[in-house]
């Protein structure tokens, strides 16, 4: 891996996360731990207790083999200790870590977390790097010459970089919350409502993208991470000034094909998993559908952290459905225009459009009875035939220059709350241009 990517200008920076986030090295090694009890591999997914227990010096021997292992494999001179979601509560519940903690003067775990790190400092340096971690450590007393990267938001990273830490950016750069490109575009590490002082800026390291693994599989994982990562690219590696986000997206689609011509399956993996969720019959309906159609954006997917677990298949509606769909965007686009200058030649593009989403449930249905796996996806199909039928009646209102009544208002809103409701994990992407169209149509402006 390391030398497949260097041959490709990237760098593999290797992050062993400690104290939190610790299960499977305390089912290894349940000695470490600061509770005692039977530990397992976590089969779910989000934040959990267990710890290592920073008192016991049986802890430090093996921290310090264990990097100075891992520190030998990687040749980059940055090494990420994580340093995250540590909830604290082993610690606190811990009689003899209490009592540390009170001998030391700690009043809070953040406390013994700082200390932890202090004293993790020197072991990374012994192995001759740089120690990397996330803003959680970003604590009074932690030395300087660490890496801070912010993940919870940007104040932790414009503190860090105000007070002499080295800083990566990654808030609002986590792709694996399904959140549209423009988003991340318009994410600028330096952004004009903050100042910074030469000797500061020296201190922004860049940014990066995360792609967690937890709701993806290899059949789907680079309909995760692209096209809109060479989005973040290019704002990453590029003056603030380019900003244009239509620009980006008309040279996006074009990157996104030579993406695939490279090999990549971020557009052809979607074909082969229609098929298999349509149980081999036709899946042009389905395709509509899916079209319009975006998972659940930030943690809204697996609800609860229980919904799903690492056996899940992924292989359901969702899985098909992939961020920043460009159908829903363009129609947006056109709805847009459509109300500032109603020309007929846009009024019969949009009133087609919505045609083929209202005729479509038809054709998923009889797709539904080949394949019940689909079941879950019949509200979406459903909410966006409805939903359809309600923006062409805007439609012509708005063609006659008629103004709708409130009794019909009503009507229409109410279908248009309906179709806010997610299915299979999932939620429509065209409810807000025709909600614009209704509320065109009754005079609201």
């Amino acid at each position: 891996i390391i030398a497949y990517a260097g041959q490709r200008g990237i760098r593999i920076v290797p992050e062993f996360v400690v104290p939190a986030h610790t299960t499977a090295i305390l089912s290894a090694f349940p000695e470490l731990a600061s509770v005692k009890r039977n530990y397992s591999l976590q089969r779910y997914f989000g934040v959990f207790d267990p710890v290592l227990d920073p008192t016991n010096e049986k802890v430090w021997v093996f921290l310090d083999r264990l990097f100075g292992e891992m520190t030998a494999l990687f040749p980059d001179k940055y090494f990420h200790i994580g340093g995250d979601e540590n909830t604290g509560k082993d610690w606190e519940s811990t009689l003899h870590i209490r009592d540390y903690m009170k001998a030391h003067g700690m009043k809070e775990y953040m406390d013994l977390q700082t200390a932890f790190n202090r004293r993790l400092l020197p072991i990374i340096q012994k192995y001759h790097k740089t120690m990397m971690g996330w803003d959680e450590i970003l604590q009074p007393g932690v030395p300087r010459d660490i890496v801070i990267q912010s993940w919870r938001g940007k104040e932790a990273f414009y503190k860090s970089v105000k007070e002499g830490y080295k800083a990566i950016l990654s808030n609002g750069y986590y792709i694996d919350l399904i959140q549209p490109a423009s988003f991340h575009y318009l994410n600028d590490p330096m952004p004009d409502s903050v100042s910074f002082t030469p000797a500061q800026q020296k201190n922004i390291l860049g940014g990066e993208a995360t792609m967690w693994s937890e709701l993806i599989t290899p059949e789907t994982v680079d309909s995760r991470i692209w096209p809109r990562s060479a989005a973040i690219a290019e704002r990453l590696w590029s003056p603030k000034n380019i900003n244009d986000v239509d620009d980006m997206y008309r040279r996006l689609s074009v990157t996104s094909l030579w993406l695939e011509q490279l090999g990549l399956r971020h557009e052809i993996y979607k074909q082969e998993m229609l098929r298999r969720l349509a149980n081999g019959y036709d899946i042009g309906a389905l395709e509509v559908l899916v079209s319009v159609i975006e998972p659940l954006k930030i943690y809204d997917r697996n609800q609860g952290d229980t919904m799903y677990t690492v056996f899940s298949p992924f292989t359901k509606i969702a899985d098909a459905a992939t961020p920043d769909q460009e159908v829903p965007r363009l129609f947006n686009k056109q709805v847009d225009n459509y109300l500032r200058q109603p020309l007929q030649a846009s009024e019969l593009q949009i009133a087609g459009q919505l045609a083929i989403w209202k005729n479509n449930h038809t054709g998923f249905l009889a797709t539904l009875r080949n394949s019940p796996v689909l079941q879950e996806a019949v509200s979406l199909s459903e909410n966006l035939s409805q939903l359809a039928a309600a923006g062409l009646s805007a439609i012509e209102y708005i063609h006659s220059n008629k103004k709708a009544g409130a009794g019909w208002l009503q009507q229409q809103m109410d279908i248009v709350e309906k179709s806010k409701q997610q299915g299979g994990r999932c939620e429509l992407q065209v409810v807000a241009p025709v909600e614009k169209l209704i509320q065109a149509a009754a005079g609201i402006h």
